[in-house]
């Protein structure tokens, strides 16, 4: 498994759980204001240095007694066809999985919870999916994301779906767009944009919107969703 970076501790992207993060390489969005170009151009993949696996699950029996579980994103994890073999390893050292995912592969996501290899999927929204090209900047098959979030929705892994909201990039009928294509849903976060680091520099320019923005996109998607917060 390609690792490109660990987080030793988080209170905050697993709900409710005391984790860490591991990050792996590779990804098939092209998400401008994408926070970690390292995992996801091949160029800068090639120059960042690398996990080997076994020093990470050796740091994961170290922290048996100190986490709950591990949030394993990317890039996109469910690139790789290696995934099941890598949260199957975590799993058996004692920890929950959350996965972190595009929703571009629903037949991994499919297996994943048949498998009982996850314990907790956060899938994001990039914005509307009529309109999806322009966030991912990739030709993605729309149809495979309708796939994954039915697939979610009705599966028996908890679950959240979740939407950063950019300024120049999202309105705020774009969340009532967004409520409706995961309508029923059992959780959805709005998270704020925050310009730290992005594969597109002119994102560094960006100022996030107010909190009072923010919560009007709330209230755009909340009669859609059982649970909508801002994050």
């Amino acid at each position: 498994m390609k690792i490109g970076g660990l987080e030793e501790i988080t209170l905050i992207d697993y709900y409710k759980k005391i984790a860490c993060i591991v990050f792996l390489s590779g990804c098939n969005f092209r998400c401008p204001w994408c926070y970690a170009p390292e995992l996801v151009i091949p160029s800068k993949i090639r120059k960042h240095p690398q996990i080997e696996e076994d020093f990470f699950l050796n740091f994961l029996r170290k922290r048996r007694d100190k986490l709950d579980g591990v949030v394993v994103c990317g890039g996109e994890p469910t690139i790789h066809k290696e995934l099941p073999f890598f949260l199957e390893k975590i799993k058996k050292e004692g920890f929950l999985v959350k996965l972190d995912t595009n929703g571009t592969n629903p037949k991994m996501i499919m297996s994943l919870i048949e498998e009982k290899l996850v314990d907790y999927i956060a899938m994001d929204i990039k914005g509307p999916l009529n309109n999806y090209k322009r966030y991912t900047l990739t030709d993605c098959n729309i149809a495979d994301i309708r796939e994954s979030i039915e697939i979610i929705k009705r599966g028996k892994t908890d679950y959240e779906f979740r939407t950063t909201a950019i300024p120049e990039i999202h309105k705020k009928d774009d969340f009532m767009e967004i409520g409706r294509e995961i309508s029923g849903a059992r959780r959805y976060f709005i998270q704020s944009f925050l310009a730290k680091k992005t594969i597109d520099k002119n994102f560094l320019k960006v100022n996030p919107f107010t909190k009072e923005e923010l919560t009007l996109f709330k209230k755009k998607i909340e009669p859609f969703v059982k649970n909508c917060e801002i994050r």
